[in-house]
């Protein structure tokens, strides 16, 4: 075997194992933003089935406040219909609004904001929040990673031929990157 073959072999595995390498760190990758993703729809989901309860609580006290109960199940079917990050996103969107209304009513009853039932319910449901801020940023992350990886060189030659193409961000609308106020 001559020297230019030799040479030519090399740099043949040397390119096999790079895009065998990219190709694999991608997947992995977009894996990964699929657990991310479960994570907030976990959380989501979570955050789905305390609401019933949380209304019902509310109801008892405040029987006449018919829209916002509508609203606020609008939202939540909106979020368990969710199968794409936009969708969730924009239906995460309508059940904050839907729950900010929620609460608003719920401090004009001062018993209603004393009962241990909805006191719990109020808890469970912060640290949800809680919970999904966190699973929102971990998927962020990893979706930065991800597109990060197809777009930068000489990943980007290689990408689109395996069909990896970037993906959207969980993103907050500007109503809720305002400063939040918080009054009981």
């Amino acid at each position: 075997m001559n020297n230019t073959a030799l040479i030519l072999l090399v740099a043949g595995v040397v390119i096999a194992g790079f895009i065998w390498n990219l190709y694999n760190g991608l997947v992995t990758a977009r894996e990964r933003i699929k657990e991310a993703w479960s994570g907030i729809d976990v959380q989501l989901k979570r955050r789905a089935d305390l609401i019933p309860n949380l209304v019902e609580t509310v109801k008892g006290y405040a029987k006449h406040e018919k829209e916002v109960f509508e609203n606020v199940t609008k939202a939540r079917s909106a979020i368990m219909g969710a199968s794409t990050p936009k969708q969730a996103a924009d239906a995460d969107n309508m059940l904050t609004g839907a729950l900010k209304s929620l609460f608003a009513v719920a401090e004009n009853y001062p018993k209603l904001m004393a009962n241990t039932s909805f006191q719990n319910l109020q808890r469970q449901l912060e640290d949800t929040e809680d919970k999904v801020a966190f699973a929102r940023q971990f998927y962020n992350s990893n979706v930065l990673d991800f597109n990060t990886q197809i777009k930068v060189f000489p990943n980007v030659l290689l990408a689109g031929m395996f069909g990896f193409s970037a993906v959207e961000f969980f993103e907050a609308t500007e109503t809720e990157k305002g400063n939040v106020k918080v009054k009981f």
